[in-house]
């Protein structure tokens, strides 16, 4: 790796959702390699991620906007087309996708919603170094230019690109479902990150993380510090404590532990540091332009 700068993002994703997340995010950064994290605006433990942001100076923190598998700010008569019955947003991107494709989700109330997201995180007074979104919503067409307009106006300069490899080394062979869905994210994250930099932000060169919902353990960790391409990677992570009632609470068969002892590893530590890889978060991107 000599000569060449290698710089790593660690995010957390879902920074909010549960207090015991909160927990795992606060010891990756106390305790290990974790510099970033992506908090929901509508998460029940929202109050307490911001407390342990703010005991955290090393963390930088951006924002998860949330359009699935979530509650909205918004009360349910503003966003009709986002909610269903009981007033929660659709529980997975499926749905979404499938309304929104045909011509179901109304995009005025796709803008209200996330203006409100935004509104309520700047009010916490933290300064928001990125934007991505729960399942990666905001790489759909329309919704990428909300989005980054809404980033610009609250001058958040770094944006997420998930541009998943089909074939990531150390998963194994993907499943039809695993291949159609990482060709499709893919592809809009290509298009995402082709109008994020056009917009004049910031986005890393690349970026890891299994997204079909298996964790990425320590084995996966050291296997992409290895292999670590130059330049800028985000790893995408969503660790916890107690999986047994994160499972329960967040209905999601995550390993959320394993992710957590990932980022805390001693052996995870020796290999940034013997070589040279640098922790960064979104800020680092553009802090020195």
């Amino acid at each position: 790796m000599c000569g060449k700068l290698y710089q790593l993002i660690l995010n957390a994703d879902d920074f909010g959702r549960h207090e015991l997340i909160n927990r795992a995010v606060e010891l990756g950064v106390s305790e290990g390699c974790l510099r970033s994290a992506t908090l929901m605006p509508g998460g029940a433990a929202f109050d307490d991620a911001v407390a342990v942001a703010r005991r955290q100076p090393k963390l930088g923190v951006g924002i998860h906007f949330t359009l699935v598998n979530g509650n909205p700010i918004l009360p349910p008569s503003a966003i009709p087309s986002l909610v269903d019955r009981n007033g929660l947003f659709y529980d997975n991107h499926a749905i979404f996708v499938k309304r929104f494709l045909t011509g179901k989700i109304r995009i005025e109330e796709v803008r209200s919603e996330l203006a409100a997201q935004l509104t309520k995180m700047r009010r916490t007074g933290l300064e928001l170094t990125h934007v991505d979104s729960h399942q990666h919503m905001h790489t759909l067409p329309g919704i990428i230019d909300v989005v980054l307009q809404l980033a610009a106006s609250a001058d958040i300069r770094a944006v997420r690109a998930p541009r998943t490899s089909i074939f990531y080394r150390g998963s194994g062979v993907p499943s039809i479902g695993q291949f159609i869905g990482r060709l499709g994210l893919g592809s809009l994250a290509f298009m995402a990150t082709l109008k994020a930099e056009r917009h004049h932000f910031f986005v890393p060169n690349h970026f890891a993380g299994i997204v079909a919902g298996e964790a990425f353990d320590e084995s996966h960790l050291v296997d992409l510090l290895h292999h670590l391409a130059s330049g800028t990677t985000e790893v995408m992570l969503h660790p916890g404590m107690e999986n047994e009632v994160l499972q329960r609470d967040c209905a999601w068969e995550h390993d959320f532990k394993a992710e957590f002892l990932s980022i805390t590893s001693v052996k995870i530590k020796e290999i940034i540091d013997r070589n040279k890889i640098h922790l960064i978060n979104f800020k680092d991107l553009f802090e020195d332009t």
